[in-house]
């Protein structure tokens, strides 16, 4: 069965992806593959703690396979990084790389071209699905979720923190994606189908940085 690395952002749609990738059974998952910011130690974009990505790590029985980047970091630095450490993967038989991408065509286009560059192939096995059906399926399927991040420019900053559930689909704004697939929101998935067992958190300080508002995700 070929070899395959999931990209994993800590939030509800790469944990969802990697639930369903195990479902399909065509590809073995042998190891998650995060990147972290160096200088706060926390995972890129989502804001989460280090000691949390590597709780969920524990939780699917995968190794984790950081890449550390600066903050900020040049994309030149990030395709640098990320080409090395996947060039080993590919020396280790690892064909594939399984990403939670929605529909974004872009995001997905330089995805497979970067990969191609290194002898590598993308799967995205939640593609083109209608994300309000699916953000209820994975709610259904018991992915439970935290608000880590938040575009405060496309929806109330007093959603950080929340919790990814009916009530929050009922408070979002209408322009706002319910799975947040245009980076107007982003999670920590601490329980689901895809981790032996949850993982007990609690929501600490909200604070401002750079332009989007963070929920600081603590363990319980």
């Amino acid at each position: 069965m070929p070899r395959a690395w999931m990209s994993w952002s800590s939030g509800k749609d790469s944990a969802y992806a990697l639930h369903m990738a195990r479902l399909a059974g065509d590809l073995e998952i042998t190891a998650l593959l995060t990147t972290v910011t160096d200088t706060f130690g926390r995972v890129s974009m989502h804001g989460v703690r280090e000691e949390l990505l590597r709780a969920q790590a524990r939780a699917t029985g995968l190794p984790l396979i950081e890449v550390r980047i600066p903050s900020p970091c040049p994309n030149e630095v990030y395709e640098e990084r990320m080409s090395a450490v996947l060039g080993g993967a590919t020396q280790g038989g690892v064909e594939t790389v399984v990403f939670g991408d929605l529909y974004l065509a872009d995001i997905r286009a330089y995805r497979e071209d970067r990969l191609a560059s290194v002898g590598m192939r993308a799967a995205f096995p939640l593609w083109k699905k209608d994300t309000r059906a699916l953000a209820r399926e994975m709610m259904a399927s018991g992915v439970r979720a935290v608000l880590t991040c938040i575009d405060p420019r496309k929806m109330p900053r007093e959603l950080a923190g929340r919790e990814f559930d009916e009530s929050l689909l009922d408070d979002l704004p209408d322009d706002v994606d319910p799975c947040g697939e245009n980076g107007e929101f982003h999670t920590f998935a601490y329980a689901g189908p895809t981790l032996r067992q949850p993982i007990a958190v609690r929501v600490g300080d909200i604070v401002d940085r750079d332009g989007f508002v963070f929920a600081d995700v603590l363990p319980a």
